[in-house]
């Protein structure tokens, strides 16, 4: 069985994958940070990179410069579609890796902010979407990524609304409240799925 956990940025998707990770017998595929491994000087995806966005994009030691980086794509939407269709082809690759590196007993939970833009959704068995209310998103992404409140802003703006996931979803947690209460509806949903056994 394969999970796709998605969610606009500063919803709470690390949160909840965290607490399936340690509670019941899941691997965690973490979309970002397969990005960030993939992203290191030499790459066949900073070269892809570069080509984009030109050599200013990497320091003088050729790492990536994120923080530039994240305030192009947010800016200009042309950009943002070239880096997103640049980064699944390697990302999907390197899942696909992971999955089949698993063992028959343990489910796959794939962690993915822009699961259906990949179309990661279309091997996922069931898709789980985070949602929250927007000013708790930006003050989490504004204390998270040390940035201000219009950074953040932009940076949701560019997302999906909790609306698309709502209705795209199999089912929907809402992360407004304190973390009992988000585990009660995580456990409630796991119990539906019956094949995600506890640790």
């Amino acid at each position: 069985m394969i999970i796709g956990i998605t969610g606009s940025s500063g919803a709470g998707k690390s949160i909840i994958c965290e607490f399936l990770e340690n509670e019941y017998k899941v691997k965690i595929i973490n979309a970002d940070k397969i990005a960030r491994k993939l992203s290191k000087k030499g790459t066949s995806y900073i070269i892809d990179i570069i080509k984009i966005f030109g050599k200013n994009i990497v320091d003088e030691e050729g790492e990536l410069k994120r923080r530039k980086l994240a305030e192009i794509i947010y800016s200009n939407p042309k950009k943002r579609e070239e880096l997103n269709n640049c980064t699944f082809k390697y990302i999907k690759k390197e899942i696909e890796k992971e999955i089949n590196k698993i063992e028959d007993d343990t489910v796959a939970v794939i962690d993915a902010p822009l699961l259906f833009e990949s179309e990661l959704n279309k091997i996922c068995d069931k898709v789980i979407g985070v949602i929250s209310k927007r000013e708790l998103q930006i003050e989490r992404i504004v204390a998270r990524d040390d940035i201000d409140y219009e950074q953040a802003e932009k940076r949701l703006e560019a997302q999906q609304s909790n609306e698309f996931y709502i209705q795209n979803c199999d089912d929907i947690i809402e992360n407004n409240k304190n973390f009992e209460n988000i585990k009660k509806k995580i456990e409630k949903i796991i119990e539906k799925y019956e094949i995600i056994k506890r640790k």
